[in-house]
């Protein structure tokens, strides 16, 4: 499974890099996934030319391509203005123009940093609306690290059991991929979506979805 985590700190070392990397850990504790994580600070600039002309740069395409491929998502944003940054929100805004359906269905693990607990509340009014608007599937745990949560209690199991939900749904969503895969062959007598058995000698081959696709409207 792969993991991807989105960061959008922006200053180094980041709050916000650090809890994306805490979250990170804690997941890949409770399943076995490579982690990619995208640092939307490095991505700016070819963030605001895809508004202008509408194409993503090589490391922006490269970025769609691990959120869109991902199992599960990590994304973590500072509060500003008691909300999500304007990076966060402009990075999704033109990967969902890019990959209209890039995380439907996609587990996703949503988390804030911000200098006050009073602005928690970002989590349910600004990041959860918005991931559902996009189809993902949002954990039921968010985590938000004001400045003195940091080293003091609470921090440290809100992680955890926000880790122990996406690593859930990530290992749910995979289980049901391969019963889907499984009860399409089974109907069909192929092993998988796409691909059938050529004879007894175990050898398969891939059927065009062309091919799929004119078999199902015959």
């Amino acid at each position: 499974m792969k993991l991807v985590v989105v960061s959008a700190g922006l200053s180094v070392p980041s709050s916000t890099r650090l809890l994306a990397d805490r979250l990170a850990a804690a997941t890949v504790r409770e399943t076995s996934a490579d982690v990619q994580v995208v640092e939307l600070r490095d991505l700016a600039v070819e963030i605001a030319h895809n508004f202008t002309n509408g194409f993503p740069g090589r490391a922006l395409a490269s970025a769609f391509d691990a959120v869109t491929a991902a199992d599960g998502l990590i994304v973590v944003t500072p509060v500003f203005s008691a909300s999500y940054s304007g990076l966060f929100k402009s990075f999704f805004d033109v990967l969902s123009v890019s990959e209209k359906d890039a995380l439907a269905g996609k587990p996703v693990l949503i988390a804030a940093t911000g200098g006050s607990a009073r602005h928690s509340l970002v989590l349910d009014h600004a990041l959860r609306p918005l991931f559902a608007y996009l189809r993902a599937v949002v954990v039921p745990t968010g985590v938000y690290a004001a400045s003195e949560d940091w080293g003091a209690e609470g921090l440290a199991s809100r992680v955890d059991r926000a880790a122990g939900e996406l690593a859930g749904l990530m290992a749910g969503a995979g289980a049901y991929v391969r019963r889907a895969e499984g009860e399409l062959a089974a109907e069909s007598g192929t092993e998988a979506a796409g691909v059938r058995s050529s004879g007894t000698d175990g050898r398969f081959e891939v059927v065009p979805f062309e091919q799929q696709l004119a078999a199902l409207r015959s």
